[in-house]
């Protein structure tokens, strides 16, 4: 994980913590009884609606909490579908750079390919495993060097 994302992480941990020690319940409960007492219809509809708008904002920043952890989680964790899309492409790319540098070896990305099924990587993604950079930076590595040796070939082809 990026420090930017430990960061967005520790920042949402922080606020649910907050928001959960807030003692909601504990609080709303003092407040009603407090009410109760209450003999002005105007100030007990004025304490009502303010406990009901604290509510409101509380199950809101919650929602919101939720949702970044969500969005969060989302981009570590790949469907099935995705995986199998993902095996698919890698052999497609494996393809078109064993025609394009024939000298480069790939055997060790075939290797990788057969690591890319949805059992292997749903069992290591439980155990913190970043497909992104153990799968995605290799490849794109290997992806920009048979670019290059490519061009480079060409380029040299050219000048003669």
């Amino acid at each position: 994980m990026e420090q930017r994302e430990i960061q967005v992480l520790e920042e949402l941990a922080k606020n649910l913590s907050l928001l959960s020690s807030k003692g909601t319940v504990t609080a709303t409960e003092a407040k009603i009884k407090a009410i109760q007492v209450e003999k002005d219809i105007e100030k007990i509809r004025n304490q009502y609606d303010e406990i009901i708008n604290e509510l409101i904002a509380e199950r809101a920043e919650a929602i919101r909490i939720a949702q970044v952890y969500k969005n969060e989680m989302e981009r570590y964790v790949i469907s099935d579908s995705d995986i199998e899309h993902l095996h698919n492409t890698v052999e497609l790319v494996l393809d078109i750079i064993k025609e394009m540098s024939p000298d480069t070896d790939v055997a060790i990305y075939q290797q990788l390919k057969e690591l890319i099924c949805v059992d292997v990587l749903k069992a290591i993604q439980l155990l913190g495993f970043n497909y992104k950079e153990a799968i995605g930076e290799p490849l794109t590595q290997l992806c920009a060097n048979a670019i290059l040796n490519k061009t480079q070939k060409v380029s040299q082809n050219r000048k003669r």
